[in-house]
């Protein structure tokens, strides 16, 4: 099977996959899911905890096959005889929750080269890479290179995480709840470097997310998981458009999008669609001003009346 659309890099065909399959403790997982992922795109995956997510993902570089239906990764079906799943790792880079719990060698660069290391890299190749990948994630060599990672803080231990992925020069990027119990500058600093992976060096990224604000912001599609099927997919904006149906879901909107609706059913004008802060606040603005302008003239007529 090789006929994916050009611009499909990943795409999951009629998938379904089961836990423990073929024991009493057997769980569905995945049901006939399908799912397409184009070349250059940046997608949000969602849904509450047991949704799927986790486990579609895997089977995106063949971490896990499915019991029926088919992965096709740059047009080639991943499990057909012949298929190098060493490559589809390569090609399909997947950044696991709580990356930095898995470092575990004495200094940042000898983490990093691990991975493209046991791929059969040279080692001109593998020192070539991991200057490259650092460079990308915004860690200075020659100041970390011989740091141990576990004297980092989170944000530059996560970052090194995803340099290790990088440094296998993948084509797709695929993280699993990257900011994950993170602070919020940790946050903004990972969030930013993924939108710079993005915009600047190209990737494909795909992104599993519980927050509603960060898909909002970054995304530029999202998929909804719910009880192991896909239950819906579109931009930020179709999706957090069907309010109620993502709350029978346990899932929700940004907050944002609560305020700006609950505003809207008052009668504010402009304020519905709102998703982000800065859309909001270019919402609010005229509004703002306008009251403030009657305001002003209020106050002059009570000057002059004096």
């Amino acid at each position: 099977m090789s006929d994916a659309t050009s611009d499909a890099v990943i795409e999951v065909r009629d998938v379904c996959y089961t836990y423990m399959r073929g024991t009493p403790l057997a769980r569905q997982a995945l049901t006939d899911v399908n799912v397409r992922i184009n070349r250059g795109e940046l997608v949000a995956i969602i849904g509450r905890t047991g949704s799927g997510k986790s486990t579609l993902i895997q089977h995106f570089n063949g971490l896990l096959k499915p019991d029926s239906g088919h992965v096709l990764v740059g047009g080639r079906d991943i499990w057909r005889k012949g298929v190098a799943l060493r490559d589809i790792r390569r090609q399909v880079g997947l950044v696991f929750q709580y990356p930095e719990h898995q470092l575990f060698e004495e200094t940042v660069v000898a983490d990093i080269a691990f991975a493209p290391r046991n791929m059969g890299m040279s080692q001109a190749n593998v020192d070539e890479a991991v200057r490259e990948a650092m460079r990308v994630v915004d860690l200075d060599y020659d100041a970390l290179c011989d740091r141990s990672p576990f004297e980092l803080s989170g944000g530059q231990k996560r970052r090194v995480a995803i340099a290790g992925v990088l440094a296998m020069r993948p084509e797709v990027l695929v993280l699993d709840e990257p900011t994950a119990g993170m602070d919020p500058r940790g946050r903004e600093e990972v969030l930013g470097e993924i939108r710079q992976l993005h915009e600047a060096h190209g990737y494909t990224i795909v992104l599993v997310s519980h927050s509603m604000e960060d898909v909002a912001r970054f995304a530029e599609r999202l998929i909804v998981m719910d009880g192991g099927t896909v239950a819906m997919e579109g931009s930020a904006r179709e999706v957090f458009r069907r309010r109620e149906e993502l709350v029978n879901m346990g899932l929700g909107v940004p907050q944002v999008t609560a305020l700006m609706a609950e505003l809207a059913a008052r009668g504010l004008p402009s304020t519905e669609d709102v998703i982000t802060v800065d859309e909001a606040l270019r919402a609010l603005l005229p509004a703002l001003l306008g009251a403030s302008g009657r305001a002003n003239e209020g106050e002059r007529e009570g000057e002059v009346g004096a």
